[in-house]
Order: C-alpha cells, then structure tokens, then sequence
C-alpha cells in the first residue's frame, strides 16, 4: 500500500475540489492509504467544509497554519513594482523571488516535515504548478516522488518549469488542451498524461422546479461557477442587456420567444458586488437572480433553459459536464476545456471570448426553437454517459498514481 499526500493549497471550493472528492470517494484504499494537507478549511456552503467532507470520507485532515505576510516582503514587492514598472518581465521576477523567500521555502518546509511524519510514499498535488511549487520543493528535499493534478491552462515561469521537469513523476492533465499548452511552455512531453474529468452519470437527476422570482414561461439563461473575472459573467449580462432584456436600447431584437429572458447566476466570489451593480446599472434588476453558492448545483441547473459558460480560461469545465448531463445546451466562450465538451452546432454553441453580440445572438437562436434546445440538449447528455465516465476517471488516476510510486497497476 502506498501512503499519499494530498496537497491541496486552494483558497475556495471549486470545480476541482469536487473532481477532487469525487476520486477520494472511489479511489482504492486498500491500494492507497490517503491523507489531506489544506492551506484553507473552506466551506462548502452552510454547515460543512472540507475537512468535514474528508473526515466522512475517513481521510485525516491536516490544515496548515497561516502565514503573514512580513512587513519587510510587503515593502520589497512595493520597491520592486515601483523600481521596475517599466520592464513587466523584471518586475515579475522580483516579486516572485520575494514570494518565493517570504511564503514559498517556509511552506515547502511545512510539507516536508509532512511528509516524513507520516512515512508518505507519493505527494498529490491538486492545484497546477504556479501553486505548487512549494510542494515541488518538499517532495524534492524529503525524497518523495510527486504527481501533479493540473486542473487548468496554467502559465508558468522559469522556476515552476524547472522544478516540474525535475520533480513530477508525472503530470496530470484534465484535458488536451491543458496538456498542449504545458507542453509549448516546455514541461516535458513524457510526463504528461491526460485524464479528463468526469461525471457520475448514474447518480439520481434533479426534477426542474419553477423559480418563484421567474415568471411562469420565460427562459432561464443560466450560469454556475466563482463569481471572479477569469469567469467574464459581466459578459452574460451585457448580452442579456442586447436582447432587450431591459426592454429599453436594445443591440438585438427582443428574444424570438417574446418572452423576456431572465438570468440566474449561481456562485460566490468577490465580483458578486460588481455583478449586481452592472445587473442594475443595465436596467437588469428585475431579470438577473443571483443564487450565491450551492451545496448542490444539478437543482439550479435543472432549473435553466440554457447554460452558458463565458470564461477567458479553464481545464475542462465540471458544471460543462453537469449541464450536459441533465441535458441542458451549452454556450460556451473558446477556451481550452471548454471546445472540448462543445461542439459546435452539435451539443451546443461556442464563440468568441469576449464577443458579447455573438453569444446574445447564440442565446436568442437557442431562446426562440425548443427543437433545438432540446436535440442540442440530447446530443451532449449522449456524449457525457458514453466518454467522460467517473469510472475511466478514477482509474486513469489511479493508473498514473500507481505508476508514479513505482507500483504494480
């Protein structure tokens, strides 16, 4: 059996802690004996967290204790911004070299002692390199080899190359994309592999209940996820504004439906504020419902008509997988993961990130032709029960793990 170390230096719950969870609740434990390390014991909603999530599983939880930041590494990234705002590239270096001597060596140091303590054999790291470098350098110092589970299009500088070249018995990737574009800022090809993320496709489905705050017959445009700026929700709304979901200076006609469109937008995240002041300032109060953040999303996704996923980046997108799941058409801005899962034209609609006309128009072509909807809707559940199975998952981990640890698969 090998003892394995999951490190886990993330801030809030994500789509990668839930794939994450989904392999420990599967994972061989006669094969593998787990233990979790967590920066931060965040919530999964009201009343749990992960570390309540971990000890259901009869995973040991160990969350590190903070670091301030010292006085003196706040001034020096100040210095460095100040001295070298005129060359991006120096100013980067400098203050990656004082996150580096203030946070990075001292949490490497914690892990370390981690994994010695407790005689692990393989350190698992959840994030992607940018945010693991600390683990690199851990498993580096203690003589532990390390797999690295890289679960977005991650860009990376000169010392996260070097030491996943020379660390990683392996590297993980949640799709193609992921994998090209390590690949191009030149991790070695032969510690990549691809293991897509999946979905449970037996797992009971939600029956879709009406929202109280939508009338009865207008279309739900949907969207779930953080509520951060990589995830481009103003771009939801700013199309929403187009389709004359204010009735007033509309781009585009009113929805072909004739029935105004109304937006729930399910998460948290520092843009919520924002969010709900653009939903106002557009005119949009009345037609944009935010959900905050859900123990349980496959409700809220029942609850849409149409799911749209507008991020600038991602690996390959969970509530993608969720949405095509419950049948749900999908618009999706080009970003690695996502044209993946979309086809275009076939389990959805894909388009250029940032181009707000385009996906109003691909949200009113879907609003006006239920047919479409729903063939669009069929097509992509179709594909997700027969290529993205949590089974194939699970044990495409489990093989590079297994691997990794000089293991017989």
């Amino acid at each position: 059996m090998t003892r394995v170390l999951v490190l886990d230096t993330g801030k809030e719950w994500g789509g990668g802690t839930n794939s994450l969870l989904e392999l420990l609740k599967r994972i061989d434990r006669k094969r593998f004996d787990i233990s979790a390390c967590f920066y931060h014991d965040y919530a999964r909603g009201e009343g749990s967290s992960i570390s309540r999530e971990l000890a259901a599983l009869g995973i040991p939880f160990t969350r590190l204790p903070d670091l301030r930041q010292p006085l003196w590494a706040k001034l020096a990234k100040e210095l460095a911004r100040g001295l070298l705002g005129w060359h991006r590239g120096l100013r980067a270096r400098a203050v990656f070299a004082i996150e580096r001597a203030w946070r990075i060596e001292p949490r490497a140091a914690q892990v370390e002692q981690l994994l010695r303590e407790g005689g692990h054999g393989l350190l698992y790291l959840n994030n992607q390199p940018s945010s693991n470098l600390e683990g690199y350098l851990a498993g580096e110092v203690a003589g532990v080899p390390v797999v690295q589970h890289c679960r977005i299009d991650a860009a990376l500088n000169a010392a996260e190359i070097a030491a996943t070249n020379r660390m990683a018995r392996a590297v993980i990737c949640v799709s193609q994309g992921v994998a090209d574009s390590l690949r191009a800022q030149g991790i070695d090809a032969g510690r990549i592999v691809v293991v897509h993320n999946a979905i449970d496709g037996a797992q009971p489905l939600p029956t879709p209940q009406p929202l109280p705050q939508v009338p009865t017959g207008a279309l739900v445009v949907g969207t779930v996820g953080q509520l951060v700026k990589r995830k481009s929700v103003d771009d939801l709304l700013h199309a929403l504004k187009k389709l004359g979901g204010s009735g007033t200076a509309a781009d585009l006609p009113a929805p072909t439906t004739g029935t105004p469109l109304h937006a729930l937008i399910v998460g948290a995240g520092p843009e919520e504020q924002a969010l709900r002041s653009l939903a106002s300032e557009l005119g949009l109060a009345d037609r944009v419902h935010f959900a905050g953040f859900q123990r349980e999303p496959l409700p809220w996704l029942a609850a849409m008509d149409i799911f749209v996923l507008a991020s600038s980046k991602e690996g390959l997108p969970r509530v993608i997988l969720e949405a095509m799941l419950l049948g749900k058409p999908v618009v999706a801005a080009r970003a690695v993961g996502s044209t993946e899962l979309v086809s275009d034209g076939d389990t959805g609609f894909l388009y250029a990130h940032g181009d707000v006309a385009a996906l109003a128009a691909r949200i009113d072509e879907l609003a006006g032709n239920a047919a479409l909807r729903a063939r669009l809707g069929q097509v992509g559940r179709t594909r997700v029960l027969a290529e993205f199975s949590i089974e194939g998952y699970v044990a495409g981990v489990e093989r590079v793990l297994a691997a990794a640890a000089g293991a017989t698969a």
